[in-house]
């Protein structure tokens, strides 16, 4: 099978198109010919080596997380899937190939793919949608009525998460630049706010959370906003952070990193809200596989509206 591959960590040059070995599935794993591939940030960092405390730095290394595509076999332990269903999920963990035409993925990672979404359009939802599920829900314990602010909602996890926060109900505030404010509106978005103005965030609003999916706004920076029982989420690791998570671990407002985790009960969740038309997968770019590293150079422009997805097989 064909695949990408870093023989080194670097810039977009070092992503290579090669033959690779076949995997095979183990018996709680589902083959998947791979359609399409979602194009995370985080495989720019793993590929820069940002990450490599947790990935290692073993070469040849494969990237990509997302995966949308057709069972092509099933583990002797498998009962949830057979040969031909259409599927999508996201690969948990470091050891990860979705930039491929196979992949073994575990069964409990994957779901079946929602029926009105094309291959391209579902690789675009398991990691960003469930990021921004596991914030919101998990996290966050958003409910109905209560407000929320969104920062950098127009990327691919704060475009998931605008619609979620709608589907539960929330007053949703989002931030994004100029050109993107009527985008956010169609979303649902109540408000849309231009974050490039110095004082963005003066508002009179207090929010039960503030979820930063671009992740450059501090715990500390946003709390004045914050309501007195309030949850600050964001998606980027860093020291101050794990320390606040300890620290304000019984205050009434908490600070939080949501480290997403794929899970077949949270993917139908999401399949269900995609097929009643609460949430869509908004797709910016396609390239076919061998492109990838044109994928990554424009997710690196930080300028994309939704996902950046490469497409397998073409529909």
């Amino acid at each position: 099978m064909k695949g990408i591959v870093i023989h080194q960590f670097g810039k977009p040059e070092v992503l290579t198109y090669q033959e690779l070995p076949q995997p095979i599935p183990q018996a709680q794993e589902v083959l998947v010919k791979i359609y399409a591939a979602g194009v995370n940030p985080k495989d720019c960092m793993v590929r820069k080596g940002k990450y490599k405390i947790f990935s290692g730095s073993k070469f040849p290394m494969q990237l990509g997380e997302d995966i949308a595509g057709v069972v092509a076999a099933v583990g002797s332990k498998v009962k949830d899937f057979k040969v031909g269903d259409q599927v999508y999920g996201m690969i948990n963990g470091w050891k990860v190939g979705a930039y491929a035409e196979f992949f073994s993925i575990k069964a409990n990672e994957l779901a079946l793919k929602p029926k009105n979404l094309s291959f391209v359009e579902a690789a675009g939802v398991p990691l960003a949608a469930q990021t921004a599920w596991q914030a919101l829900r998990d996290l966050g314990k958003l409910q109905a009525g209560q407000k929320i602010l969104i920062h950098g909602a127009s990327g691919g996890v704060g475009v998931f998460a605008v619609q979620i926060a709608k589907a539960l109900g929330a007053e949703v505030t989002a931030t994004c630049s100029a050109r993107n404010m009527d985008f956010l509106k169609s979303l649902g978005a109540d408000e849309v706010i231009d974050y490039t103005k110095p004082d963005f965030l003066a508002t009179d609003k207090r929010f039960e959370v503030f979820f930063d999916s671009f992740g450059n706004q501090k715990f500390k920076t946003v709390r004045e906003i914050l309501a007195p029982k309030a949850t600050y989420v964001t998606t980027i690791p860093s020291q101050a952070i794990i320390v606040q998570t300890f620290t304000t671990y019984w205050a009434s407002q908490k600070a939080r990193l949501v480290v997403v985790h794929s899970k077949t009960k949270d993917l139908d969740y999401l399949r269900e809200l995609i097929e009643q038309g609460k949430v869509k997968s908004v797709v910016d770019k396609v390239f076919p596989l061998p492109a990838v590293q044109e994928a990554h150079a424009y997710i690196e422009t930080k300028r994309a509206r939704g996902k950046v997805v490469l497409e397998v097989v073409k529909e």
